[in-house]
């Protein structure tokens, strides 16, 4: 299985902050959406993508996995 799951058509509102380490999940696997649970491990080749924010505030994070702009939402789920 190396197929992308689409875990909702819309994107997460979140409160990230300022120098933590977060890893979206890329694959649709993960039961703590937006976010990577490990999951892909078990019967993907997907790698969860590892980012950091330049300040604390709200983001919306893509929950389609079909934005441009990963891992923020772009706005691909409405096209």
């Amino acid at each position: 299985m190396n197929n992308q799951k689409t875990t909702k058509n819309s994107p997460e509102k979140v409160i990230l902050e300022k120098g933590k380490k977060y890893f979206w999940c890329t694959c649709g696997l993960s039961g703590k959406q937006p976010f990577c649970d490990g999951s892909h491990k078990v019967s993907t080749d997907f790698k969860s993508m590892h980012f950091e924010v330049e300040e604390t505030k709200e983001y919306y994070l893509c929950n389609c996995k079909k934005t441009n702009n990963q891992p923020y939402c772009d706005g691909s789920h409405n096209k």
